[in-house]
């Protein structure tokens, strides 16, 4: 029987074993469009992107201006007709992302809300990653920046990081890697990865455009090899294994309304609502 790495906490333990005796093994080579750096088994928030430059040679490039989740939106590989239908404002805050600031709010659904406590106190807390507040209606500014992790050699961007912070608190709401992948259906999607202790949560998300303009960006797959949420881990023996998460949705909608961006996250578990976050999004610089 396959193991998990067993000189850790016990609940990443457990939640790893569960992974590999649900989900799948896997060869990183041949599904190249799913991998993606994992987390060491301390320091996951901040510490995770040191520790991956230090890990893969890589220099870190921060507090620039003008840098964005993608270099160019025509990463999504979108048609002429989509690309011409986007609001330019979206278009602009994803190539320059570091321009813009956010506020942010969560509404839970009462019946969620305890799941939320028991995920910040088993893991987010400890691996300063995910602590999502659990008052809800209570707007939070953010501190954001995105950080790119250069290829020593070829000073080409390898990593492309969204850090995300509670401005008046410090704590990590989301420090995840950004970028594009190509599924096996030959769809383009934006891949997000959240490190966790010996692997990672990986959302790939299908992106389109809406009748006003906006980009929704949706993880609701079917299958293995559709857009949705993954976790993915090595074992106790360096084995690869992912497990697809059906039932758990995210679905993001990115808009302009009376020339103001904002953004409205829907999280999903069996269809029904867990979580919706809202943001505003002011840009604080142009150029």
């Amino acid at each position: 029987m396959n193991l998990a790495y067993t000189m850790q906490k016990f609940q990443d333990w457990f939640t790893q074993q569960w992974v590999i005796i649900s989900g799948r093994k896997f060869n990183p080579i041949n599904e190249n469009w799913l991998i993606g750096p994992f987390g060491e088994l301390n320091g996951i928030g901040e510490e995770f992107i040191s520790q991956l430059a230090e890990k893969e040679h890589l220099s870190i490039k921060r507090d620039d201006h003008s840098k964005g989740l993608l270099a160019f939106i025509k990463q999504l590989n979108l048609s002429d007709d989509e690309l011409i239908n986007l609001s330019q404002k979206v278009i602009d805050f994803y190539e320059k992302t570091s321009n813009y600031e956010l506020e942010f709010e969560v509404k839970w659904n009462p019946f969620f809300k305890f799941f939320g406590f028991i995920v910040n106190r088993l893991f987010s807390k400890r691996i300063n990653q995910l602590n999502i507040p659990l008052q809800n209606n209570n707007q939070e500014k953010l501190s954001s920046e995105i950080i790119q992790l250069i290829d020593i050699k070829t000073n080409e961007v390898k990593y492309t990081i969204w850090l995300r912070k509670i401005e008046n608190t410090g704590q990590v709401i989301y420090s995840g890697i950004y970028g594009t992948c190509k599924l096996p259906s030959n769809q383009t999607c934006i891949k997000v990865i959240f490190p966790l202790p010996k692997g990672n949560a990986t959302v790939i998300m299908k992106p389109s455009i809406g009748k006003n303009k906006e980009l929704i960006l949706d993880s609701s797959g079917k299958k293995f090899g559709d857009a949705g949420f993954y976790f993915l881990l090595n074992d106790s023996e360096n084995n690869y294994w992912a497990k697809f998460i059906g039932s758990f949705t995210d679905r993001l909608i990115i808009g302009e309304a009376e020339e103001n961006l904002f953004a409205r996250q829907t999280f999903k578990l069996w269809n029904l609502k867990v979580a919706e976050f809202k943001y505003k999004i002011n840009c604080t610089q142009y150029g």
